[in-house]
């Protein structure tokens, strides 16, 4: 007898999508739950305003990639600072100590972690909000209380920019 699943697709339109208000600044729009991939992958995008900023951290059991789809961030891989603009992307392989800033008035990105046994911290760490609003409270000890209990994010220090 065969017990995988059959396979499922899933299409959405630009606008759709669970929205919500993550702690650490920022609109997510989930795209792909963990659950859809079958755990392989969990897919949102992701709009925030001209300096929002993340602490030093790395996911240990996860990639992440991102593809900015708009804007520009300065991106922080393992020492190493570039400016990523629209049409660029990052990898940062597990392990990998990373952090970003936004650098233009707004930024759009597509974010891809594999697998998808990340999905539960970034859960925890956001909120649903309705399609009329597009801020919230930015909160690094929520973000760092998720990751305690969810595990997959580990914070390093604060973030790493001069400026």
């Amino acid at each position: 007898m065969n017990n995988t699943a059959a396979p499922t697709s899933i299409v959405k339109a630009a606008t759709e999508g669970e929205r919500r208000w993550f702690a650490g600044g920022g609109v997510h729009t989930w795209k792909v739950r963990a659950k859809d991939s079958d755990g392989a992958f969990l897919m949102f995008e992701d709009r925030m305003e001209q300096g929002k900023v993340t602490p030093l951290h790395f996911h240990p059991e996860t990639d992440e990639m991102f593809m900015v789809l708009e804007g520009e961030i300065l991106m922080h891989l393992d020492g190493t600072e570039q400016s990523i603009a629209e049409g660029g992307m990052m990898l940062a392989t597990r392990g990998l100590p990373h952090a970003f800033m936004v650098t233009s008035p707004f930024a759009r990105m597509l974010c891809l972690q594999t697998p998808g046994n990340i999905e539960s911290f970034f859960w925890d760490a956001s909120d649903p909000i309705a399609d009329d609003v597009s801020t919230g409270e930015v909160d690094f000890d929520r973000i760092a209380a998720s990751g305690q209990r969810n595990g997959g994010m580990v914070l390093l220090g604060p973030p790493p920019f001069a400026h």
